[in-house]
């Protein structure tokens, strides 16, 4: 199971490129997950980027009887023509392809964001704005989990 963590803040130089950090990448085993990486224009508009193996199990996982045929048709082709299969540099740099940046409204400081599975791509403004927005949500949401946990840990004593 991948767990990817952390946020990093970034620039993005004159050429498109964004280096994503040791920190992400080593979290990332390449023989599980793969060498290679998809970015993808994920859900809310969100510029991700997926270990490859974890872009083919999500793109694979939409069975053809869970949803109507053309949705599902509608999801095969917008997914496909809305992701790039990458790799980085030598340096860990990953070149961001203009068109699915100016989708994504990603200008030149970014916020990089391990959230399970993939990297979100953020303009750092929206990060911070997003997490002012979330943050008394995801604290009642962490309460209840540790109250959950601590529960259950009761329960096997």
């Amino acid at each position: 199971m991948l767990l990817l963590t952390g946020e990093y803040q970034h620039v993005v130089d004159d050429k498109g490129r964004v280096l994503v950090s040791n920190k992400l990448r080593n979290q990332i085993d390449a023989e599980e997950h793969g060498a290679n990486f998809y970015l993808v224009l994920g859900a809310n508009g969100i510029l991700c980027l997926y270990p490859e193996k974890c872009f083919e199990q999500l793109v694979l996982s939409v069975a053809p009887g869970a949803t109507a045929p053309d949705e599902a048709v509608a999801f095969e082709r917008i997914s496909f023509a809305m992701s790039s299969k990458i790799e980085l540099d030598n340096q860990g740099r990953l070149l961001l392809n203009e068109r699915l940046r100016k989708r994504a409204g990603l200008k030149e400081d970014i916020t990089l964001v391990g959230v399970r599975d993939h990297i979100e791509l953020w303009n750092t403004q929206d990060w911070e704005q997003y997490l002012s927005d979330h943050m008394p949500q995801y604290q009642q949401q962490m309460t209840q989990a540790r109250q959950f946990v601590m529960q259950q840990q009761t329960k096997e004593l």
